[in-house]
């Protein structure tokens, strides 16, 4: 906020009287900042209500004068804008925020999310950490990341007092700058009746005692459950007690949002960029550097397409973004047999996006999505085996994918990593299969020995495995990877070296781990923050090309 500006003339002071006289009513308006009285507040309250403004009071060193009342206002308004901003982005007091044990199970570093609102850890929460600590799971070590967090907020305390406990540690203590409330800990027992329907012994009926116990003894503040167990979030609100999902790990609320890779450009692109574009050609592409109100709406890599009855279309990418203007270039048309790609044509336009991505050697990561039957995984496949076998752009394939079960575990599986992996790969089975019955003319004998082959540049890896490694001009392929979670999707990612391409594919609609979700997936959040990049792109495909069933499967079931 600007401060106002001076006064055009210099004024005297005013007598206490006229000071008082003029500027009483100036005191209600500092009254509604105050938070909540200190007995029924938390200590952050309190520290809230101390940060209420306050007006200085002038010393009277001159006789009064006939000074204007507006001027004499002026002075309080340059005092309440000197005052540093108050950092709290809401009026009121602060949030309490009541973790869930799996909050902190499936996000380490939820503790620090919360931004100026405060949390409260109950003590059964903890016992839950520590009964979780020991393994070699994912969750056991977040549980273990937990614990160090708690560890470094805990080294802060002059003393092992309750009292200093009781105050509350400051989150932005270990480095999180972002956390601007306190973490409290449960550090007297808390015993508060239950309706009769829930046993005292359950660890989830504890927690909810201590959110009920907790509203109150601070009337004053918004104190609200956060837990991603449903049936928890359930039973709080049917005891009239506010209950929340852990929001803070999705990377879009709405799926719908999510980034397609694909725009349609307006009808009239011609008429509104026909005078100020340029174009030039090189071999077979050709450029248009456009600018108009249509570039901001552009990313790089992202494909564009111009379908008019009557007219040629135009299916471009986006290759520069230079201030106002930006440079289109042509695709090649993979819907036509000549540039099959190992036998495989595109048979609609995201298809034909998907193998322009797929074949680019500029392109290093490249993110697929869609519907069963779509395509994902076959034409993946032709485009590393071409790349790998026909071009050697490649050294080999390395396939990979979560291995979570649709239904019931069928239990551990003999052999090495690459037998305990087949099981899982039948998917790539299926599309190699239709892959070798593309070449008929070279007969039984031709057909087994390109399947050797092709299977000996087929590496089949397990994703417990993949950390520290790294991949050397290598085309990964990462399926299912709807099914990861944004760090492990890091991980993979990060396994990139020199000469080496990623693609993931997934359907964000056939989810199966627990606790996962379309916003939360980790397809989602590789998508969402790989946008625009250089070196990066992405298709969703619409339509699906398996078959007449599958195609009616997916839309009625």
């Amino acid at each position: 906020m600007p401060l106002p500006k001076p006064p055009a003339q210099r004024a005297s002071r005013l007598d206490d009287s006229a000071y008082a006289a003029k500027l009483t009513p100036s005191k209600p308006r500092a009254k509604p900042t105050v938070t909540a009285p200190a007995s029924t507040s938390a200590p952050v309250a309190v520290a809230a209500s101390a940060e209420v403004l306050r007006l200085p009071t002038p010393t009277p060193t001159a006789p009064a004068s006939s000074l204007p009342v507006k001027a004499a206002t002026k002075a309080p308004a340059r005092a309440v804008a000197d005052k540093p901003k108050r950092s709290r982005k809401a009026t009121g007091p602060a949030k309490l925020f009541v973790l869930d044990t799996n909050v902190l199970m499936h996000d380490p570093m939820s503790l620090f999310r919360f931004e100026e609102h405060d949390v409260f850890l109950p003590m059964i929460t903890l016992e839950e950490l520590d009964g979780h600590k020991k393994g070699m799971t994912e969750v056991a070590r977040n549980v273990r990341q937990v614990s160090r967090e708690l560890d470094q907020l805990a080294a802060s305390l002059q003393s092992s007092s309750v009292e200093e406990m009781s105050k509350g540690l400051p989150l932005a203590g270990t480095g999180h700058r972002e956390a601007e409330g306190k973490l409290f800990f449960q550090t007297q027992l808390i015993d508060t009746p239950l309706p009769q329907g829930l046993p005292q012994g359950k660890a989830d009926n504890q927690i909810l005692g201590v959110v009920q116990a907790l509203k109150g003894l601070h009337p004053g503040r918004e104190v609200v459950l956060v837990s991603k167990d449903i049936n928890m979030r359930i039973k709080a609100r049917a005891l009239g007690l506010p209950a929340e999902d852990y929001r803070n790990d999705k990377t879009l609320e709405d799926s719908d949002l999510l980034y397609t890779g694909v725009q349609a450009l307006p009808s009239d692109f011609w008429e509104r960029h026909g005078k100020t574009m340029e174009s030039w050609q090189q071999g077979n592409t050709t450029f248009y550097r456009i600018s108009g109100p249509l570039v901001p709406t552009l990313l790089v890599n992202e494909l564009v397409y111009l379908e008019a009855p009557g007219a040629t279309p135009l299916y471009a990418k986006v290759t520069e973004i230079t201030g106002k203007t930006a440079v289109l270039k042509t695709l090649k048309d993979y819907g036509n047999q000549k540039n099959s790609v190992w036998g495989v044509t595109a048979r609609n336009r995201e298809q034909n996006f998907a193998l322009n991505l797929l074949m680019d050697p500029e392109c290093d990561f490249v993110t697929l999505t869609g519907t069963a039957g779509t395509g994902k995984t076959l034409m993946t496949l032709a485009a590393g085996l071409s790349q790998v076998l026909d071009d050697r752009r490649y050294s080999e394939i390395i396939v990979t994918r979560v291995t979570v079960p649709v239904g019931e575990d069928i239990g551990f599986l003999p052999g090495t990593e690459e037998e305990k992996m087949g099981p899982w790969m039948g998917a790539l089975d299926d599309n190699l299969e239709v892959l070798a019955k593309g070449d008929n003319s070279a007969g039984e004998w031709g057909r087994a020995a390109t399947n050797d082959l092709v299977r000996s540049k087929i590496k089949i890896k397990s994703l417990n495995f993949m950390r520290g490694r790294t991949f050397l001009n290598k085309f990964v392929i990462i399926d299912e990877a709807q099914n990861l979670t944004p760090k492990q999707m890091k991980t993979l990612i990060t396994r990139a070296g020199p000469g080496t391409k990623i693609v993931c594919l997934g359907n964000l609609a056939q989810i199966d781990t627990p606790y996962l979700t379309e916003g939360s997936s980790g397809l989602t959040f590789a998508v969402d923050r790989f946008k625009g990049w250089a070196h990066s792109g992405h298709v969703t495909l619409a339509r699906g090309e398996r078959s007449r069933l599958a195609d009616f499967a997916s839309e009625v079931l």
